[in-house]
């Protein structure tokens, strides 16, 4: 594991988006792990950015998403549908086609569930992945358990993480509380993985990512037994490391 550490919000977004654009140039036809958040809105800006300038092309690449709400539809306004195509798809060149989330309104989500595995698997897998970090430890939407969920699944949100998405809903009342994810298998089976940490909230729980061992009670901490994992985090997420 690589931890760069960045001086700011704005330093570990231009990094993240170095990155992206290293791999999209070495492999035009890559396939990206995108995450959707606060933490990432730096970075699409980076990508756009790099795109208006005529330095990065997205035509060939493929993408896929960590996670959906249940019971929310692409044109919600807080669906991550919603939020990729404003934050990320209608600004670059990517063909529409190309860019992959499970369907939040889909009639048999189990089955949804398993159709998004089988696409990951198709598609050959992802070259890069973006994660961010949730203040209980979560990645994607793997909460807390007592094992690591290996597919893409169902879950059920927990209280913290349905209290920290509230922010962008009118009430806690409308956060679904269930979505699809990833499972924490899915997110190993990529190439390579980026972890982007910015906040001083984040310090001590990357800490304990950082300095613990793999355990399912902290999903995050499986990215330790990852080959190919950077973490780019900014001076206030890396307040309690020394």
């Amino acid at each position: 594991m690589k931890l760069v550490r960045c001086e700011s919000y704005e330093d570990m977004s231009a990094r993240a988006a170095e990155a992206i654009a290293g791999t999209v140039r070495l492999k035009p036809d890559c396939v990206l792990g995108l995450a959707t958040g606060s933490t990432p809105l730096g970075l699409y800006e980076e990508l756009a950015a790099r795109y208006e300038a005529g330095e990065l092309s997205f035509a060939a690449v493929r993408t896929v998403n960590l996670d959906e709400y249940v019971g929310l539809g692409p044109d919600h306004p807080q669906s991550y549908r919603y939020f990729m195509d404003k934050n990320l798809f209608s600004r670059v060149d990517i063909d529409p086609a190309n860019t992959h989330l499970p369907d939040g309104l889909a009639p048999d989500p189990d089955a949804e569930a398993g159709r998004y595995e089988e696409l990951l698997e198709a598609l050959g897998g992802v070259d890069l992945q973006v994660l961010g970090l949730g203040h209980n430890g979560h990645i994607g939407f793997n909460e807390p358990d007592s094992v690591f969920p290996v597919r893409t699944h169902l879950t059920r949100l927990s209280d913290s993480t349905v209290r920290a998405n509230a922010r962008f809903f009118t009430s806690p009342q409308e956060v679904p509380r269930r979505a699809f994810t990833m499972g924490v298998g899915s997110i190993m089976r990529a190439r390579r993985i980026l972890l982007l940490v910015s906040g001083g909230s984040k310090a001590e729980i990357l800490r304990d990512v950082l300095t613990g061992q793999a355990d399912p009670r902290l999903p995050a901490s499986a990215l330790l037994l990852h080959r190919h994992v950077t973490v780019m985090a900014d001076r206030d997420a890396l307040r309690c490391l020394p």
